[in-house]
């Protein structure tokens, strides 16, 4: 796309369906604003909420890409909140207001290797370790490392209060699967354990009484095995941010402008 062009909004969501081609199940949808209106400038963050949604229109953009969905389900159902003022308010906020609100989920996540995974592994100066990208998981080698020596320096790089273990925090570790997202899941993540010969897990958020029970399980056998959970956000952060430094590059004549809410959870 060239500098002077007039881009419109669904000249951008082509650009980022592009890699992956048309889905004809997905949540990406143009979730707010008109299609064709010229794009002005672009914010992105990871989940659009009433705050991320005032700031983007305080940098007075037109565009907000966003990872998560506007109403606190995957779907957007929002026949339980109709008559909610929070939901209300926040309607009437982005119906005023014009803006423009592209759910990209699926497509990202679709990219090869995973969009959202591969700004994790960056962000953790990890690239190097990669043994495999499967579908929804990735297998790194790292340099021998104790389960908190990993979790001091994840908290480092991603700059993050907190995590939590399950298992023994001195577990020397090499061969680790990372899942980021709502991936943690038994489904998903026990079976890594087993076919990739792990010895840790990380991921973002799933089921406590699945992989982390499954997790102590092992470890009254005498297995050596443990758990990371990062938080959903704080391990799908990352690939939003590093999706716009990609969006900066190719639309480098608009204004773009990564947006981060402050941590959902406190600890007290």
């Amino acid at each position: 796309m060239k500098k002077g062009m007039k881009i419109t909004v669904q000249n951008v969501m082509d650009l980022l369906m592009e890699p992956v081609g048309r889905l004809q199940n997905t949540v990406d949808t143009l979730k707010s604003g008109d299609p064709d209106m010229e794009v002005k400038g672009i914010a992105i963050a990871f989940m659009p909420t009433y705050g991320v949604i005032q700031q983007a229109l305080a940098k007075g953009v037109n565009l907000l890409i966003t990872h998560e969905g506007l109403y606190y389900s995957h779907h957007d159902n929002t026949e339980t909140i109709e008559n909610d003022s929070v939901y209300q308010n926040k309607r009437k906020l982005i119906e005023e207001s014009g803006i423009a609100i592209f759910r990209l989920h699926d497509y990202i996540h679709r990219y090869r290797p995973d969009g959202i995974t591969a700004g994790l592994i960056q962000a953790l100066d990890w690239e190097s370790y990669v043994v495999e990208h499967q579908q929804a998981a990735s297998v790194l080698s790292l340099p021998v490392m104790t389960v908190r020596e990993i979790a001091e320096y994840i908290k480092r790089k991603l700059d993050i209060s907190f995590v939590r273990v399950v298992g023994n925090v001195s577990l020397p570790c090499t061969r680790i699967g990372l899942l980021a997202g709502y991936r943690g899941g038994g489904t998903l993540s026990i079976p890594l354990f087993e076919k990739e010969k792990l010895d840790l897990i990380i991921y973002g958020e799933g089921a406590e009484w699945e992989t982390p029970v499954y997790v102590r399980d092992a470890i009254h056998q005498g297995k050596q095995k443990a758990l990371i959970v990062l938080g959903h956000a704080e391990s799908e952060e990352s690939g939003m941010k590093n999706l716009a430094e990609g969006v900066k590059e190719i639309l480098s004549y608009l204004p773009v402008f990564y947006i981060q809410e402050k941590p959902l959870f406190q600890v007290i």
